[in-house]
């Protein structure tokens, strides 16, 4: 089998309205962000498959023919694109020795690996020699849809280069992505990654990672906002750390204690996802207007206020709000809360040294701050001309 090259990548997410809220029954808008994971995949005649994974001080590889010996004898179908193989699991827990109950991030990208890996390659017939480096710009448990754009990337990569769907890149191009029928394809694997490290995903943050821009998810639903802006935003990690589960857990136990006051409030998160929705639409129609983004604005600071309701706000949060706000910005948590992320819109207008300044003000709180945008692109392979300086670097050291 001749292995192709090949360079992808996949955005990160955030969820712009609806978090919690959409656990019940409602909308929630996710959103990608313009910071990417990389990819390469590289042929190798060295007999073994190697992932270098910087990000978590991860570097490892494993003989060819003793991978060869987790695929089936009979013949039989070796993982189904729809459908887990929880014996294939059981096996590469089994074969890089990781237990039952082993959920850190670094274990979870490994298994994600081999097992997408061995999925496509048998169905050639053959496993490859190859060396798989991958580099990101999201922080990894912050909510932002890392490992997401990671089982993206590979399912991407791994599809490409064994042949099964053809690289969309032209002579001409040094970017480009691949068509409907093959993200589809992409997408489903990626799940099954996600599936991996995740338990019971909702199917939403490798979706973004695969069409990029806004997400419409309801009731397992996801539906793409076409033609829609993009937004400048400061993206910003308080680094204080959180349970989704028991986040989760507390808005439903605050439910059963008090449903005449938090259901009015989740059908009010719901209507602030429709109306940021719509709002969208006519931005991405007409040329945006102050008026939108006073809008945009007002639906940021409803929807915190309904957050710290529930119950999943954070002093790290307020702060960011009080912090932003004093620089006449508007700011609310994404994702689970209790610490962990916040989104801050940019006008259009707003100054560079406003910009500045604000994320100086935040770094002196102790947070990470970014800007960057969403509404990016979602998966899409690059010839090495077209990937930035610093990243390429990263990539072809390893």
């Amino acid at each position: 089998m001749q292995i192709k090259e090949c360079i992808v990548s996949a955005p990160g997410k955030a969820i712009l309205h609806g978090e919690h809220a959409v656990v019940h029954g409602k909308v929630a808008l996710a959103v990608s962000l313009n910071l990417r994971t990389y990819l390469r995949l590289q042929a190798t005649s060295t007999s073994k498959v190697c992932i270098n994974l910087p990000n978590i001080n991860t570097f490892l590889s494993w003989d060819v023919t003793a991978l060869k010996q987790l695929l089936p004898d009979s013949g039989a179908e070796l993982g189904n694109v729809n459908e887990l193989d929880a014996e294939l699991v059981r096996m590469l827990r089994n074969f890089v020795g990781v237990s039952n109950g082993t959920l850190d991030t670094r274990s979870m990208a490994i298994l994600a690996f081999l097992y997408i890996y061995l999925c496509v390659f048998a169905k050639s017939g053959e496993l490859p020699s190859l060396t798989v480096s991958v580099w990101s710009e999201l922080p990894t448990g912050a909510g932002l849809g890392s490992s997401a754009a990671y089982s993206v990337c590979l399912a991407a990569a791994m599809l490409c280069a064994s042949g099964t769907i053809p690289s969309p890149l032209s002579d001409q191009e040094n970017t480009a992505r691949w068509g409907e029928v093959e993200m589809e394809l992409i997408n489903r694997w990626a799940f099954q990654g996600e599936r991996i490290i995740h338990g019971n995903p909702s199917g939403v943050d490798n979706a973004v990672g695969i069409w990029g821009g806004i997400l419409r998810y309801r009731s397992g639903k996801i539906t793409a906002l076409s033609r829609v802006p993009m937004l400048r935003i400061l993206l910003t990690n308080t680094k204080v750390p959180r349970s989704t589960k028991v986040l989760v857990a507390g808005v439903k136990d605050r439910m059963n204690k008090f449903p005449s006051i938090i259901n009015p409030v989740l059908e009010s998160v719901d209507a602030v996802s429709c109306t940021c929705e719509q709002t969208l639409t006519e931005m991405s129609s007409d040329t945006p207007t102050p008026e939108h983004y006073n809008v945009l604005e007002e639906l940021i600071d409803i929807n915190q206020h309904h957050l710290n309701v529930i119950g999943v706000g954070h002093p790290s949060l307020d702060t960011l709000c009080r912090v932003t706000l004093a620089r006449g910005l508007h700011s609310k948590l994404t994702g689970a809360g209790g610490g962990g992320c916040g989104i801050t819109l940019l006008r259009p207008e707003t100054e560079c040294s406003v910009v500045q300044n604000t994320i100086q003000d935040l770094r002196d709180c102790g947070y990470d701050c970014w800007e960057t945008r969403i509404g990016a692109a979602g998966v899409q392979q690059h010839s090495p001309l077209a990937v930035k300086e610093e990243v390429l670097e990263v990539l072809a050291r390893y």
